[in-house]
């Protein structure tokens, strides 16, 4: 079979930059083990990734949510994460009076460091909001300053 090039399957994907992002993703599945939809013939990944593309023997839709799930972040909303800290100390929560003085202690302590940890990711946040908006502030400045 002739070599299969980017042009042969940019018919399938609406830009260059999602074909080759979802055929590299493909290549590097096909590397980690899974079975390809096409001959092999002796090529390299990339190679069999686009003649899976060309031939459509992989649906367009499996493509682009595989490479979503491969990127994809679990975020939680404070609200989730305050649900799940309750659920859990009550889960784990024991009968004061079984622990007497020592159990309120421990309850106390533990309590204070769930409060702590849910202060330390809000800030956490609130950095990482502040460090996104200085970049695309710096790069706002960097674009006018070359376009000058």
């Amino acid at each position: 079979m002739a070599r299969i090039t980017v042009e042969d399957c940019i018919d399938k994907f609406p830009s260059r930059f999602e074909l080759v992002l979802v055929a590299s993703n493909r290549a590097r599945k096909l590397y980690s083990g899974e079975k390809p939809t096409v001959e092999i013939d002796n090529d390299k990944y990339t190679v069999i990734a686009l003649r899976e593309i060309a031939d459509e023997t992989i649906q367009k839709e499996q493509l682009k949510n595989d490479l979503i799930e491969e990127y994809q972040t679990n975020t939680f909303s404070e609200d989730e994460d305050i649900n799940e800290i309750e659920d859990n100390t009550d889960e784990n929560e024991v009968d004061a009076n079984e622990l007497g003085a020592e159990g309120e202690t421990i309850k106390e302590f533990v309590t204070n460091d769930l409060q702590q940890n849910n202060s330390n990711n809000q800030q956490a946040q609130e950095i990482n909001t502040e460090t996104s908006q200085d970049n695309l502030e710096k790069s706002s400045d960097e674009e006018n300053t070359q376009d000058s």
